[in-house]
């Protein structure tokens, strides 16, 4: 009885494998990619710096803008800044979330700031991933004007960078231009149960 179930396991695993090298073969390309991480669950941000781990394991040159979130001590942050500062580059542009400054004229000028730093990074042919962090909450008020941002990752970004934006509510063109977008589902969240947001989980 046992030996009939690993030998059809075996089984299907060679077709499954079969299939999947073939699969592969066609699939040999490269190209600088851009990812959207976006919806209402939790996991946007922590992506994208895990694919920053990446980069510093693989030593992939790159570098961090973080919009809206401002001087928050996130663990990231203090991390990178800390123990990778020559791996990656980490920028804040933010003063917090809006409810927090309460001042519009501000908040954009922050969000341009950033998007020029941005652009430099993605410029810089020494980097090889940007991650521009909670970008998409700058987009979504229009303190950055969306078809500009669309139209330089689509034809300034030099062709093998990569760059993630994340944030909830990415807009529809950037989701259009983008060649990986992932929308994180809220299912269930501490916060809806009176608990506040935490170190290592939250930040």
């Amino acid at each position: 009885m046992i030996e009939d179930i690993n030998a059809r396991h075996a089984e299907k695993m060679r077709k499954i494998k079969q299939a999947r090298d073939k699969m592969m073969q066609s699939k040999t390309e490269e190209k600088g990619l851009i990812i959207v991480h976006t919806g209402k669950g939790k996991g946007k941000s922590s992506s994208g710096f895990g694919m920053i781990m990446r980069c510093i394991a693989h030593k992939m040159p790159c570098a961090v803008v973080q919009f809206i979130k401002g001087d928050w001590a996130t663990g990231e942050k203090i991390l990178l800044r800390e123990h990778f500062q020559d791996e990656c580059r980490f920028f804040v542009s933010g003063e917090g979330f809006t409810w927090e400054t309460q001042d519009r004229e501000r908040d954009i000028a922050a969000a341009q700031n950033g998007w020029k730093i941005a652009k430099e990074q993605i410029l810089d042919p020494e980097i090889q991933f940007v991650l521009l962090d909670e970008i998409n909450i700058a987009l979504r008020n229009d303190y950055l004007d969306i078809d500009e941002v669309v139209d330089f990752l689509l034809h300034e970004k030099p062709e093998m960078t990569h760059v993630c934006l994340t944030g909830r509510n990415a807009k529809p063109e950037l989701i259009e231009a983008a060649d990986l977008v992932t929308e994180m589902t809220l299912v269930k969240h501490p916060f809806r149960d009176g608990i506040k947001a935490q170190n290592g989980v939250e930040m």
